[in-house]
């Protein structure tokens, strides 16, 4: 068994990463800004590291075989924190870098997905062995979205856009995957299994959390909404993903945009 360190190991995905991991039989260290409450268990050391500052990170990457990079933040840093874990990567000669990317990063102008297909090539330039996923976005994060739209009486749906969640469990259980194994470089994408408009996946988040919204049609101008409405962020060939988004709702209990 391997010695892999997970950044963003109390994040939405770094928490089931760190799980699967260790329910595979390695020992498993992960990095959060914060100091980790009631996460102790056999096999998992916990490191408080902010990747901005890299305090603590030698220690943290000291005799890691893998490292899976989870920890983003929209509000900006992530190319500096690459850097940062790169150059300690290096120094502790870590023979496999794992990164978690976006699908559509390369296509969809927004400004985290620019940072996030810099941090690509970071790590596609390092010299060290590296793998990327893409995927597509996450139920959870879908689900947030709707929510937080969903606190006023009118919900603007934007026209057009579709959008592919899939299961953070699955992205896990991929990573882990690529974690245990060789350097393989940038990998086939993961998609969810389902293709969904907007205006769906709102009208099922409503349904399943007991909610009434006025829905307003939005049209958004702009050369992100184009792309978007082009598609972007799908990727339909690698619809690999299981659980459909309804099957997501329904595991909730009911917890949609009422909860």
């Amino acid at each position: 068994m391997a010695t892999i360190l997970v950044t963003g190991g109390t994040g939405t995905l770094g928490r089931i990463l760190v799980d699967r991991l260790l329910g595979d039989g390695h020992e498993v260290r992960s990095l959060s800004r914060r100091p980790h409450t009631g996460r102790e268990r056999r096999g998992l050391r916990a490191y408080a590291v902010d990747l901005r500052e890299g305090t603590g990170l030698d220690e943290a990457v000291a005799g890691v075989d893998a490292i899976v990079h989870c920890a983003s933040a929209p509000s900006g840093g992530d190319t500096e924190a690459a850097g940062r874990l790169i150059d300690a990567a290096k120094a502790a000669a870590v023979p496999h870098l794992v990164y978690i990317s976006i699908v559509g990063i390369d296509l969809v102008p927004m400004r985290y997905y620019r940072t996030k297909l810099a941090v690509e090539r970071l790590i596609e330039d390092s010299g060290l062995g590296w793998s990327v996923l893409r995927t597509t976005q996450f139920h959870d994060l879908v689900l947030g979205v709707i929510k937080a739209g969903a606190r006023s009486p009118v919900l603007p749906v934007p026209v057009g856009v579709r959008v592919q969640p899939v299961e953070v469990a699955e992205v896990a259980d991929r990573l882990a995957e690529l974690a245990a194994g060789a350097p393989a470089g940038r990998v086939t994408d993961l998609g969810g299994p389902e293709v969904l408009r907007v205006r769906d996946l709102v009208g099922a988040t409503l349904e399943a959390g007991g909610r009434r919204r006025l829905r307003m049609p939005l049209w958004l101008p702009g050369r992100t909404f184009a792309a978007l409405r082009r598609g972007g962020i799908l990727t339909p060939e690698h619809a690999d993903g299981r659980r459909t988004y309804a099957e997501f709702l329904a595991a909730r209990g009911g917890g949609g945009a009422g909860r």
